[in-house]
């Protein structure tokens, strides 16, 4: 726990409103940035702002194209983790962005391409949201690992409070 002034220890106040579901479309090639972005907007979780999901959280037994599709049917911010092999990936693209871009179009979640490598992504349907991290820089090209999905997550974050304050 974090120490307040006068070295009393403090929380900040958490919302009473239910967490936003966040799901995480990523190929598996790029599985380390999703860790290491996962890792950062958890303390979301903490606040009772976000709960992030993918597909790493489906349980044995059960049917991965179907929990997939019932997680981001009912998803309020879905993050596209995007790299040249999320690019050429069939499922990444015309299953998880395809629905995801469909839900955005409709106005029933928010969609954020989080550009991971540098690639042609400027050429797919959702280049005319705004990307992230900051100038759509990828975040491999960050120098500080830690920098990126600092400020991925504090952007996050202020998409959450926006679709909160809307409700």
């Amino acid at each position: 726990m974090g120490q307040g002034q006068g070295g009393k220890v403090g929380l900040a106040k958490l919302p009473s409103t239910k967490a936003l579901k966040l799901f995480v479309s990523y190929n598996h090639l790029d599985a380390q940035y999703k860790d290491d972005l996962v890792k950062h907007i958890d303390p979301l979780k903490r606040l009772k702002l976000i709960d992030a999901w993918f597909d790493g959280k489906i349980q044995a037994g059960k049917n991965i194209n179907e929990e997939i599709l019932a997680e981001l049917a009912c998803s309020d911010i879905i993050l596209l983790l995007v790299s040249i092999d999320y690019l050429n990936s069939y499922y990444c693209v015309e299953i998880e962005m395809e629905k995801a871009m469909e839900r955005h179009e409709a106005g029933e979640a928010r969609v954020i391409p989080i550009i991971l490598r540098s690639c042609m992504w400027q050429h797919m349907p959702f280049s005319k949201l705004k990307a992230l991290p900051l100038d759509a820089k990828a975040v491999s090209r960050w120098a500080d690992r830690d920098e990126a999905p600092v400020s991925i997550a504090e952007s996050v974050r202020a998409v959450a409070d926006d679709l909160l304050a809307n409700r």
